[in-house]
């Protein structure tokens, strides 16, 4: 079976933002623009009777789509760099729908998610970067920010076993519910009601 993983997808404009960012760190391995995506909860091996479990229990989510925008980069492994990110822009609903994501995950059985929810894009796998060229790096790109964009839906991937980076596939879909404002209230509706005594 497949490893799992839930996911926000990032629009061609965001990811094309991205792409720029490639090159200029020794031992860097690059993601390629089509896996970019934001992990909101690694599920990993499951049988097929827990995925469709999952599949229809996420299914059933109902919330409003959200506005983010990527923000900053940095790395993970502070004395031995192993990956570079770019940041995303804090966003109540998206920390509202990984947390239900999780919730869900731990009512199927599946053991609580031990690393704190970080959003990012993880840009590149490192080996044997040195620490300053990874600095020099980071510094040398820290005003980084894309426009925001909506987030309409979440994804359901997959990845097979392999070095970490991909290639993903799509196995599900999940629409957020569009955004609504609401209507605006006519002045006869304000008019205080008369009474009858």
């Amino acid at each position: 079976m497949p490893r799992l993983f839930t996911a926000l997808e990032i629009p061609r404009n965001a990811a094309m933002s991205l792409s720029l960012l490639r090159g200029g760190l020794p031992g860097a391995r690059w993601m390629d623009v089509e896996n970019y995506h934001i992990t909101l909860r690694f599920i990993g091996d499951v049988d097929g009777r827990t995925a469709d479990e999952i599949v229809e229990r996420l299914d059933r989510i109902d919330r409003p789509e959200f506005q983010i925008r990527l923000d900053g980069i940095g790395s993970f492994g502070s004395k031995k760099p192993h990956s570079v990110w770019a940041g995303v822009s804090p966003s109540p609903e998206m920390y509202a729908l990984q947390a239900e994501i999780e919730r869900i995950c731990q009512r199927i059985g599946l053991p609580p998610d031990p690393r704190k929810f970080t959003p990012h894009v993880t840009l590149a796998r490192l080996k044997s970067s040195r620490v300053d060229d990874v600095v020099h790096y980071l510094s040398s790109r820290a005003n980084f920010q894309t426009s925001s964009f909506t987030v309409p839906r979440f994804v359901l991937l997959s990845s097979r076993e392999s070095v970490g980076g991909g290639p993903y596939l799509t196995e599900e879909v999940f629409p957020l519910s569009e955004a609504w404002s609401a209507p605006s209230l006519s002045t006869s509706a304000m008019q205080p009601v008369k009474s009858l005594v």
